[in-house]
């Protein structure tokens, strides 16, 4: 069987995807970064500055299944532009109530909100254009936009603050989604049924029965798929956040390295996280299979979070800094890999809401982790602590289904 290379329009949406997907992370992540000045020179308690930092994700966390079923009614194109504008709309609002620290956080939240129509949308749309010969490939570009889109806010939002206050960071939050609503309202067309990319694979269950018949079928109720992928994610999701979370001060405290040397390794490590969410994407569409390649992440995710158990029963600066690089990089490398396959077995009527649902699982779980982590060590200390993080990718090797399901048409 010949294989149909991506059309022209199909790398167009990508790229759209990603920068609009990293004009929303700016968005979203940005006030956390602005926390000592909001301290400082705003007078906010660290309470305050913490909330209206946290405000975005629970604002995106209220309205990503919403979105997504937004974009199954009404198509990407007008998902992504509205959103987008909205997001720019709420921060242009906020500049004039910087004073107010209540309704920061609940113009700030709303901002959020808006913008998580981009997380559902730009990846359902992604998946509908490109064959499934390249999902994975496609699907794990899209997935750097995020890692992307933090790594730019944490080098321009800090000085944008310095020299123009928290109204300079929203007033460059609402150019740079503003523009990107625009371009997103010229360049991203909803493909019609007979531009889709076809999907030759035939749709199993994971128990190898038929699938669904219609497209229109809900594919939560034909069979388990859907929320066994959701419950893996919500697993893997688990090492994620340690490591994004609490890796910087388990390299500080426990490893005794620098504050700055430690910093850099962190963002080593989101780079790298990146490109390995490239690299694994690719790797799934030349196996022929998502889960079977999700397995092999979630074996080695129990080895590497394991090794950083052992790692912490006594300071090994080096090993330490290659280990962690490469854990952090397994952590995340099964993230588009879930996506692709939720957007595949939800079919195109499905996959945004699916989408959404799987972006709040695991918001959600870490959300919870917060807290919940940080707990653990200090009762635990950082060894057992990240011996019990290592049960969570063992747990989802049983949950993992047998096979993919493809019902995109």
């Amino acid at each position: 069987m010949t294989e149909n290379p991506p059309s022209r329009q199909a790398w167009v949406i990508l790229v759209v995807g990603v920068l609009s997907q990293m004009a929303a992370t700016i968005a979203i992540t940005g006030p956390a970064f602005l926390i000592p000045y909001m301290h400082s020179d705003l007078g906010y308690t660290l309470t305050q500055a913490g909330t209206v930092a946290a405000a975005p994700s629970f604002g995106l966390i209220l309205t990503l299944i919403a979105w997504g079923a937004f974009a199954d009614r009404f198509g990407e194109r007008l998902a992504m532009t509205l959103g987008i504008a909205l997001t720019a709309l709420a921060s242009g609002v906020a500049v004039a109530l910087v004073g107010s620290p209540v309704w920061m956080v609940l113009i700030i939240a709303a901002s959020g909100a808006a913008a998580a129509s981009v997380n559902s949308a730009s990846g359902r749309v992604v998946m509908r254009w490109f064959p499934r010969h390249r999902r994975g490939l496609a699907m794990g570009i899209r997935q750097m936009s995020q890692p992307l889109g933090t790594s730019v806010a944490a080098l321009s939002v800090p000085p944008i603050a310095a020299a123009g206050g928290f109204s300079a960071y929203l007033w460059f939050v609402v150019i740079v989604t503003g523009v990107m609503a625009v371009i997103c309202f010229g360049l991203v067309k909803d493909p019609h049924r007979a531009e889709a990319a076809p999907s030759p694979v035939l749709t199993t269950t994971g128990d190898g029965q038929p699938g669904p018949t219609s497209a229109t079928d809900n594919p939560y109720r034909m069979d388990s798929f859907l929320w066994r992928i959701h419950a893996v994610s919500a697993l893997l999701v688990i090492p994620q956040f340690a490591f994004s979370t609490y890796g910087l001060i388990w390299l500080i405290a426990n490893q005794h390295i620098s504050v700055g040397i430690a910093g850099g390794i962190v963002a080593a490590s989101q780079i790298v996280g990146a490109i390995g969410r490239l690299i694994v994407g690719g790797l799934s569409d030349r196996l022929g299979s998502r889960v079977g390649l999700m397995r092999v992440v979630a074996i080695a995710a129990v080895v590497f979070v394991a090794a950083i158990a052992l790692i912490s029963l006594t300071p090994m600066p080096i090993v330490a800094t290659v280990v962690f690089i490469l854990a952090s990089t397994i952590s995340v490398a099964d993230n588009g890999l879930a996506f692709a396959s939720v957007a595949e077995a939800a079919g195109p009527h499905w996959s945004g809401k699916a989408m959404g649902t799987q972006n709040t699982g695991q918001f959600v779980m870490s959300a919870l982790l917060g807290p919940g982590f940080g707990a653990l060590i200090t009762i635990f200390g950082y060894p057992l602590s990240f011996a019990f993080v290592a049960i969570a990718p063992l747990l989802s090797l049983g949950i993992i289904p047998k096979q993919d399901i493809d019902r995109i048409t």
